[in-house]
């Protein structure tokens, strides 16, 4: 699925001049999610360094694929999906990761956000599995997860300045082998 709308959104897939809106939603959405959870300092940190346009352009050139969701009217961006290499250390040979898929509080549940894992989903169609890894304190987001397929198959430690927090690791199976 490279493209999905309704009147009031779309989903299109994202090309490296994006790289500056995936920035500006990325850095957002951590805000937004974290903010009265970690340390303001550390979360301005991180997104200078972790959501800044040199990022994603690096992620998008090689060879990440994302996807950007647009507001109607004016398509301004309020969501993405990222699509990378998997970092995680329960990846194996075969698996794709979730890198991240933001969307802005205002949006949840508008439809964007399982559009966005769509995209993802068809895109990652011939790996053996799609991983992600997600805050364990972030509900929402591992109904979500759970709603869409995935399973905790371990943990990690994802630090944040001088703080580290527990995050699951989840999967979802893409490819089921046949069997003769």
């Amino acid at each position: 699925m490279s493209e999905a709308s309704c009147p009031d959104w779309r989903v299109r897939r994202a090309t490296p001049g994006d790289a500056r809106a995936l920035a500006l939603v990325g850095a957002a959405t951590f805000l937004e999610s974290f903010a009265g959870v970690i340390d303001g300092d550390a979360i301005v940190a991180h997104c200078d360094k972790q959501h800044s346009v040199a990022t994603y352009e690096r992620y998008l050139a090689g060879g990440a694929s994302a996807w950007i969701a647009e507001a109607a009217p004016g398509a301004a961006p309020v969501g993405y999906a990222l699509l990378t290499r998997p970092e995680l250390a329960q990846a194996g040979d075969g698996d794709v990761e979730l890198k991240r898929i933001y969307l802005l509080s205002r949006f949840h549940g508008s439809g964007i956000a399982p559009a966005l894992m769509d995209a993802a989903l068809a895109a990652a169609g011939d790996a053996e599995r799609l991983l992600l890894g997600v805050y364990n304190g972030n509900a929402r987001a591992i109904a979500f997860y759970r709603k869409h397929g995935f399973s905790v198959i371990g943990e990690r430690r994802f630090s944040v300045g001088a703080e580290s927090y527990d995050d699951f690791v989840l999967a979802r199976p893409i490819r089921s082998e046949i069997r003769t």
